[in-house]
């Protein structure tokens, strides 16, 4: 509990350097997060313009895909905005850097997901916020409390699931140290995946990502709940609550491998 809570000061410390940082140029950070929205306003784009053209997309109204879309937006933007520096492990192990940070008082965990904390990266975020509003707006539910609790809880267990996904990837480089792609096309390739429906997907794909690598429980599980749809794949009811504990598995084995990865890291070259 003490390393964790170690763990969470040094990072707060770094990445409130970063962030006064930022600010010193406002007028560069407000661009740069404007245009960051906008770019994520693209991909919402062209879910409009596909519906500009049909009434349904694999038995989904607009709303229920910009529900699906603003969820998934938030959930990888939350894990962005904290984690999304993983990615770039591999080159400090390439370039010996990892070798400083071992030796600061501050878990290497820490240092790398705060290491140049963009804070630009919020525009994602309020962009699916937005979205969300305008989804739940289009589809007007009747939900009980209870109900909007778990779509709040669909963006934080989706961000975690994406988050470990990050540092599983992170972690992977200690070995691997150009694996920075792979790690991008399970993070923001899932996301673009559980963007849409997963009924316009091969069975065999929507099993990988519920069995293999749980990214259906980012949002499409617990979603197709509360929308009161059928799930492609038959699984029981009981399995649309069991997206915080596939986080907290993920999280757990994040630990576990990032624990060995450091244990076998031999500096440059290893």
């Amino acid at each position: 509990m003490v390393k964790v809570l170690d763990g969470l000061r040094g990072y707060g410390l770094i990445v409130g350097m970063w962030f006064r940082s930022t600010l010193a140029y406002r007028a560069s950070f407000l661009l740069t997060t404007l245009g960051n929205a906008i770019t994520s306003w693209l991909e919402f784009a062209g879910i409009l313009i596909i519906f500009s053209h049909v009434d349904q997309l694999g038995g989904f109204s607009v709303g229920e895909v910009a529900l699906m879309y603003a969820t998934a937006s938030c959930s990888l933007g939350l894990a962005d905005l904290f984690l999304g520096n993983m990615d770039q492990l591999g080159a400090r192990v390439r370039d010996g850097s990892v070798d400083t940070m071992l030796i600061r008082p501050v878990p290497l965990f820490a240092q790398v997901a705060a290491d140049r904390f963009v804070l630009r990266r919020v525009g994602r975020i309020v962009q699916g916020l937005l979205v969300l509003g305008w989804a739940l707006a289009q589809l007007r539910p009747g939900w009980s409390v209870l109900e909007y609790a778990l779509l709040a809880g669909v963006i934080v267990c989706g961000a975690a699931i994406f988050g470990a996904l990050w540092a599983l990837g992170g972690a992977f480089q200690f070995w691997a140290q150009d694996a920075a792609q792979v790690q991008n096309s399970v993070t923001y390739g899932g996301n673009r995946l559980l963007q849409y429906p997963p009924t316009i997907y091969g069975t065999e794909l929507v099993r990988g990502v519920t069995y293999v690598v749980p990214l259906a429980f980012v949002n499409w599980v617990p979603l197709l709940r509360l929308l009161d749809r059928d799930d492609p794949l038959g699984l029981p009811g009981w399995v649309d609550f069991l997206s915080p504990l596939v986080a907290v598995v993920m999280c757990a084995l994040t630990a576990l491998l990032w624990r060995v990865g450091v244990r076998s890291y031999r500096s440059t070259g290893s």
